[in-house]
């Protein structure tokens, strides 16, 4: 039982992902705890057959605990992963809303400045031909 945990456990890291500034990966502390356990119930298997299943059975457990930690993590890893994605999408989308509100708000500024600039040009024109008018009233 502790060789599946053992393997699962192998399985689910990423050895370099985990590793990092000469610091062991979680997969190497596994593997060194295993073999400093498969050493040492090998010297002392003969004197001491109730201790070594006691001893058996909590090297086990601690196997499965951290079986369940690493698939813990593994699932935090990917929701963290996916709840990132969407909210990097939706802020993706948030911010193309606001440019397009923005540059819209500023086109119709545009073209209010315009029919603004068009009503001043004709009343622009009204009063010259007007001032045209009373100083050569004479034409008429």
């Amino acid at each position: 039982m502790e060789e599946k945990g053992a393997q699962l456990t192998r399985k689910r890291f990423k050895p370099d992902a985990l590793e990092g500034d000469g610091a062991a990966s979680a997969s190497q502390i596994v593997e060194k705890a295993e073999s400093e356990t498969n050493n040492s119930g090998a010297g002392a298997g003969a004197g001491a057959g109730s201790g070594s299943e006691e001893m058996e059975l909590i090297i086990s457990h601690i196997l499965e605990r951290i079986d369940n930690f690493t698939h813990l993590v593994s699932e935090l890893l990917e929701s963290g992963k996916t709840m990132f994605k969407e909210l990097s999408n939706e802020f993706e989308e948030r911010m193309i809303t606001i440019h397009k509100e923005q540059v819209e708000k500023w086109q119709q500024e545009i073209k209010e400045l315009r029919l603004l600039d068009s009503t001043n040009e004709e009343a622009n024109t009204l009063l010259h031909n007007a001032r045209f008018l009373l100083q050569n009233p004479h034409i008429h």
